[in-house]
């Protein structure tokens, strides 16, 4: 099992900078990728970065060039970070941290709880 809990949202304006967190504990040890996704209200959940193991990184165009994800470690815990710089109203979206873990022959994915980030014009 790997647990996740995010951090770090909050209410900014156009232009402003956020960086999320996100702790993941339990068997860490055997998780692969992380994400970030967002879901916008009436909107479908996206995926906005990737960090693999390796590491590798991938955005969505939307965010390229403004958006940094990257991760840490602490004894048994991985944090995962997702600095946004230029915000814009449209990056506003509950954002989730994701955890896919590779063991025993399976992949389990895991999901934290969102933290909400609402950029106002």
């Amino acid at each position: 099992q790997v647990q996740l809990v995010e951090s770090g949202g909050g209410l900014v304006v156009t232009g402003d900078s956020l960086r999320l967190s996100c702790a993941a504990s339990g068997d860490t040890m055997h998780i692969g990728s992380m994400n970030w996704y967002r879901q916008a209200p009436g909107k479908e959940r996206e995926l906005v970065a990737t960090i693999t193991n390796i590491p590798t990184t991938n955005y969505a165009d939307s965010v390229k060039g403004r958006f940094t994800i990257s991760k840490g470690y602490a004894g048994n815990i991985v944090w995962l970070y997702l600095d946004m710089n230029s915000l814009k109203p449209e990056d506003t979206a509950v954002y989730y941290c994701n955890a896919h873990r590779l063991a025993y022959n399976r992949e389990d994915i895991y999901w934290g709880q969102g933290t909400q980030v609402t950029v106002s014009s």
